[in-house]
């Protein structure tokens, strides 16, 4: 039934529109006049630790561009994006942010924000452009010296990862890259160089960025190069959705176990440093309370992070993956059980989203789920029609913030509350086509992702979790990998003809988290 407005109601109608009008054309403008008030987002630094560590991160390949420059070699992903294009616009990371020629800017823009951290990645390419079977190139060397001495001088550690997904493509040529085991020898020969020349300035190393995800895209799905998958997983020339992932992961596993054992014979005792490693970490949540849904969890953690950290901590792949995946699994040997075993000193968490899942033991599901390499679980959004969180710019990945709190508690209690480090969180608009430089500046929904996302962190923390730093995702927009630049996770806009840097509303309100403590975006542009 419509009742007809009363003159009153029509006034408060009228000047409700008006004031909108004013408030988001300020905020556009980037005079940003109010406060994120909303219940639940009023976390603030002073609810974490004195000496918990806040960054922000990038990888080389995404940012630094120079693809070429100073006897760099080509990289897998150099290769792959030049002969099929990468991304729906055919784009790839030849220039991404000039971050090769613009790092001190970016490091005063850093320094500006006040991170206490920068997680970035060593270009493999770039420092020994031909593997262990050429000499290093300290052209490159001299380039991550550069960097890390200036985060240094602006109070900023340096958190280092060793490889995050780009490798030299001749390792690809020779012999087949992580699936021969040869690869484990190049990783721990790139390792040590890295110890030998940055160890002692650098305190914080992971070896490797997300092996899960690393696996399942380039060997189960076949999305990544070099691009290997069989029927039903994908459209590749060749390869064993099977059983290559666990022959790739199986390489990994022991490439970061020699790796850590290596510093901690030649290198710990005189460069105090620790080495961990960073998983990708979804939530899985049963899609019904049902025993078997319940199971099914147990079984994706499992499958997808356990596969990672159970050898790490403890020797041995799940029991999980043993009884499903019987002799298909690589085995350890007594000795190498040794060397991958306790090999962690810490575990960093990268954590976006959460999926429902469901059972296949006992349902039916797709001819893909219904698999041994699955695990015989599947994914899905949506619960009764509804899905579990509001879509971002990144297929099957949602905002569920109470999805932090959940993974940093399983890590938690399965592995003995080993230290961890959120290595990555953010935020990616749904509106990849967004072309408005004002609109992409006014991120009230990345703002709001990393308050809800933060507030559940620091009630894990109050709980006991030993979480000792977070890394926004990411200090600038780059290259997204598959999806290019269209996907932006940055807290500063890049414009891609100038490489002008333009910090968002999210970069304004993480700084007023960091240096001011506090949630309050009013009067920002008077400490900006």
């Amino acid at each position: 039934m419509k009742l007809k407005p009363k003159s009153p109601t029509i006034f408060h109608f009228w000047y409700l529109i008006f004031v909108c009008n004013v408030v988001l054309e300020a905020s556009n403008n980037g005079d940003i006049g109010f406060r994120l008030e909303e219940k639940g987002h009023h976390v603030k630094r002073s609810d974490f630790p004195p000496g918990f560590i806040f960054g922000a991160g990038s990888s080389a390949y995404q940012v630094e561009g120079a693809y070429l420059e100073d006897m760099k070699s080509l990289s897998n992903w150099d290769v792959f994006c030049h002969s099929i294009g990468c991304g729906e616009n055919e784009e790839n990371g030849d220039i991404a942010d000039c971050h090769y020629h613009l790092f001190l800017k970016d490091i005063e823009i850093m320094h500006s924000l006040g991170l206490k951290a920068y997680r970035f990645s060593i270009s493999w390419a770039r420092i020994l452009p031909r593997g262990r079977f050429g000499e290093v190139n300290t052209a490159g060397i001299m380039f991550y010296d550069k960097i890390i001495d200036n985060l240094i001088l602006k109070g900023i550690e340096p958190f280092v990862t060793i490889h995050h997904y780009d490798f030299p493509q001749e390792l690809e040529d020779r012999y087949g890259s992580w699936l021969n085991p040869e690869m484990q020898e190049d990783f721990v020969h790139l390792a040590d160089i890295c110890f030998k020349y940055f160890g002692d300035r650098v305190k914080y190393w992971t070896t490797i960025n997300e092996p899960n995800l690393f696996t399942d895209l380039a060997y189960r799905w076949g999305i990544y190069p070099p691009s290997r998958c069989s029927e039903f997983f994908g459209n590749c020339r060749t390869g064993n959705s099977d059983v290559e992932p666990l022959i790739v992961m199986h390489n990994l596993v022991l490439a970061h176990g020699k790796a850590a054992n290596l510093y901690r014979q030649k290198y710990k005792a005189k460069q105090a440093g620790l080495v961990g490693i960073v998983v990708n970490c979804p939530t899985f949540i049963p899609l019904t309370n049902s025993e078997l849904d319940i199971e099914a969890v147990k079984r994706a953690f499992a499958f997808q992070i356990g596969w990672v950290l159970d050898p790490l901590i403890y020797g041995e792949y799940p029991v999980e993956m043993v009884k499903y995946l019987g002799s298909d699994l690589p085995s350890f040997s007594i000795k190498e059980k040794n060397i991958v075993n306790n090999s962690l000193d810490f575990i960093g968490i990268n954590h976006y989203s959460a999926i429902y899942t469901k059972d296949c033991t006992n349902s039916t599901c797709s001819p893909i789920a219904n698999r041994p390499i699955q695990g015989f679980f599947d994914t899905v959004a949506e619960r009764d029609g509804v899905l579990i969180g509001e879509p971002t710019g990144v297929e099957d990945t949602y905002v569920f913030p109470q999805g932090m709190e959940e993974i940093v508690n399983q890590i938690k209690f399965r592995y003995k509350n080993k230290p961890m480090f959120i290595t990555e969180n953010g935020y990616s608009s749904p509106d990849l086509q967004e072309k408005r430089v004002n609109v992409i500046l006014n991120d009230v929904k990345r703002v709001k992702f990393h308050l809800e996302y933060l507030e559940f962190l620091a009630k894990s923390i109050r709980e006991g979790a030993d979480v000792r730093g977070y890394f926004v995702w990411s200090l600038m927009d780059n290259y997204e990998w598959m999806s290019g630049y269209n996907v932006k996770f940055g807290l500063y806009y890049v414009d891609r003809e100038t490489q002008t840097r333009t910090p968002k509303l999210s970069a304004r309100w993480y700084k007023s988290f960091l240096k001011k403590n506090t949630t309050d975006l009013v009067n920002i542009k008077s400490y900006i």
